[in-house]
């Protein structure tokens, strides 16, 4: 193998060790500074690609579970309303309450009535039925879904 253009040039005199030393030396910390930041444009332009594509991955990951976690708590208000809502079977008695500019009406007797006003009971809205819960659950489903809550009044002291 040949020689390298560092040593031809030392042995015809035109530079000396010392000058050789220093050129090897910048070569060195110049290939150490500029590591990984010369890229060729195909290269660069891949991990910007990858880059982009990751960042979109992250976000539609961040979308789909908040898209799960809403239905997981619209199927635990579901559960809370359907295990925990009161019979009105045999109630004859109207209860006025206001949904958004709409007066609504469900019927009932004079106890759940009186709770009703003094908030031990809510009325929570499930499909498109009105359904009557106790008013910790009631609380339970307005922390999931504030929507589904209509109405629960604040408790007398």
């Amino acid at each position: 193998m040949g020689t390298s253009f560092q040593d031809q040039l030392l042995k015809s005199g035109l530079v000396n060790k010392k000058q050789v030393k220093k050129a090897k030396h910048q070569k060195l910390t110049n290939r150490k500074k500029n590591q990984g930041q010369k890229l060729s444009p195909e290269i660069n332009k891949t991990l910007q690609d990858k880059l982009a594509k990751e960042k979109l991955n992250q976000e539609l990951n961040k979308k789909l579970n908040k898209e799960k976690q809403r239905l997981e708590n619209l199927a635990q208000v579901r559960q809370f309303i359907v295990t925990n809502r009161l019979d009105l079977d045999n109630c004859d008695d109207p209860y006025y309450f206001a949904q958004g500019k709409k007066i609504k009406k469900l019927f009932v007797n004079e106890i759940i009535a009186k709770k009703l006003s003094c908030g031990q009971l809510g009325i929570v809205k499930l499909d498109d039925c009105f359904e009557i819960v106790p008013a910790k659950v009631a609380n339970q489903i307005a922390d999931r879904d504030q929507e589904a809550l209509i109405i629960l009044h604040k408790p007398e002291k």
